[in-house]
């Protein structure tokens, strides 16, 4: 398995943490700095749908967009909470490394 992506935040001690485990398994991941270079829309609805999770699983709740922008009311659509992360890349949980065997959020 060498075709792995990792979108990655370097300031994360888990992403940094979940790279350098890819990297001692002999593997050099594709590196996605998520928050330089913001995924586009189908992109991240890709990779929610390739998880198996609703848009507010992969939402960051300890950031100071969330609280700012009260997403953690239940009234938002997931639709607008893309639009959230979107806007605010922050926002998206991470890291999120896809692999031939699925996409995880590795947490």
């Amino acid at each position: 398995m060498t075709d792995i992506t990792i979108y990655h935040n370097p300031a994360c001690g888990t992403s940094r943490n979940t790279l350098a485990l890819i990297r001692n398994s002999g593997v050099e991941p594709t590196v996605i700095l998520y928050l330089e270079t913001p995924t586009s829309r189908d992109e991240l609805k890709k990779l929610i749908a390739d998880m198996g999770i609703s848009a507010r699983a992969l939402l960051r709740k300890n950031t100071e967009p969330y609280e700012h922008l009260g997403l953690a009311e239940d009234r938002f659509s997931d639709d607008e909470l893309l639009n959230a992360m979107l806007a605010h890349p922050i926002l998206i949980n991470r890291p999120v490394v896809v692999t031939p065997l699925g996409t995880r959020l590795c947490r």
